[in-house]
């Protein structure tokens, strides 16, 4: 079932919480700038995982979550979001489920929510928006080109498969596999159980609130605090524990009512 779009009002704050503008038409050149804005605005986080939240996938408590609540969330929630947006602003957007390369191959099924993007005048897409897998390209990439694709956060490659199935890659290593057939929400309900309840899952593994900035990117690990910039320089220190609720406040504008533990 197609997402019924966000209305004005609500489009309005979404835009106002990444800091755009309403774009005059749904172009690559918006679609561009509303994706890195998101990424420097809205972190990567697993903190329901460890806080013992729930995560509805459904578009409406999704958006809420962002906008309303202020917080973040992993690919199912951002990416969802996110589509809920584009298509308020009149993109065609497609869902599609992909599987993350690790040590052993790709993941399991519907590891990964990721989008495909249309622009009304079908200007140089379709596109690839992903703002929900942590450290990745920091615009839209061609799904049509299998050219390299320079961009500030590497060197990416988009190749066909045997099954037709499309691998991204990021300086030459495969990131995640990617389906072309498009899927509802509803279809990513069990990857994100796993996710969110398998000892085998690294969002049970580890307690991660990262986002991207004008200069580098910012990262709360735990209580480990990383603030890299754009010439290589890395700051890394231990937060103690009456520092560690601040952090989230100051570097990514999450206010909460007690400090996530990792699930042991």
């Amino acid at each position: 079932m197609r997402a019924e779009p966000l209305d004005p009002a609500r489009t309005d704050a979404y835009l106002r919480r990444i800091g755009a503008d309403r774009p005059a038409v749904p172009d690559a050149g918006a679609l561009h700038d509303l994706h890195l804005r998101h990424l420097r605005t809205v972190p990567f986080e697993n903190l329901s995982v460890h806080l013992a939240e729930d995560v509805a996938l459904e578009y409406k408590p999704l958006v809420d979550k962002v906008v309303g609540a202020w917080r973040g969330g992993f690919c199912y929630e951002l990416n969802g979001a996110f589509a809920a947006l584009l298509r308020a602003l009149g993109y065609r957007v497609e869902l599609l489920a992909a599987r993350v390369f690790g040590p052993e191959g790709p993941g399991i099924p519907y590891d990964h929510l990721a989008l495909r993007v249309h622009t009304a005048d079908g200007e140089g897409g379709p596109w690839l928006a992903d703002i929900g897998f942590g450290r990745n390209s920091q615009y839209p990439l061609r799904l049509d080109s299998r050219e390299q694709q320079p961009d500030p956060a590497g060197l990416f490659r988009i190749e066909e498969t045997a099954d037709g199935d499309l691998d991204v890659l990021r300086d030459g290593v495969p990131q995640y596999r990617l389906e072309q057939r498009p899927r509802a929400l509803a279809d990513f309900v069990a990857g994100c159980w796993y996710h969110r309840t398998s000892p085998d899952s690294p969002f049970t593994r580890s307690l991660v609130c990262s986002r991207l900035t004008e200069t580098g990117r910012v990262t709360l690990s735990g209580r480990t605090l990383v603030i890299t910039d754009a010439d290589g320089g890395r700051d890394e220190r231990e937060l103690s524990e009456a520092e560690v609720l601040p952090a989230y406040r100051t570097h990514f504008g999450i206010t909460l009512g007690r400090i996530p533990e990792l699930r042991g």
